[in-house]
């Protein structure tokens, strides 16, 4: 007598489910980090396109303003209040970049991821 193998009906369900589950939550965080992403490189833009180490908050999120047509981001949680420009002991100079991110998922459960970057202003040499 030949015994079968395999799954089962309610075990290939459970499978599905988890499976499911874990689809539903990349779907819903995904875009959140991708649009990081995006923000992270255009921030890199802005920081190696400065000319000098004296860059203001708002030249920065005018930068980032027409950074965002060309990587595909928005900037709705990117206000000026959540770009900086560090001056270190050193005297180098970044920008540092902080968010939170509310993403819904289940009814009323949701997610807050916080990014956080920062990247050193390159400033060029003068002749």
């Amino acid at each position: 007598m030949k015994r079968q193998t395999g799954i089962t009906l309610i075990g290939f369900i459970f499978v599905l489910i988890i499976a499911a589950f874990f689809i539903y939550t990349a779907m819903k965080l995904v875009p959140a980090y991708m649009d990081y992403f995006n923000v992270a490189k255009a921030l890199n833009t802005v920081a190696t396109q400065s000319t000098s180490g004296n860059m203001s908050v708002a030249e920065v999120q005018r930068q980032l303003d027409l950074q965002q047509l060309s990587q595909y981001f928005s900037d709705s949680d990117i206000a000026t209040q959540n770009i900086s420009v560090v001056t270190s002991p050193n005297g180098g100079t970044s920008l540092k970049l902080s968010y939170d991110k509310k993403i819904p998922w289940i009814y009323n459960i949701d997610f807050l991821v916080h990014f956080q970057k920062s990247v050193p202003i390159k400033v060029q040499a003068q002749e």
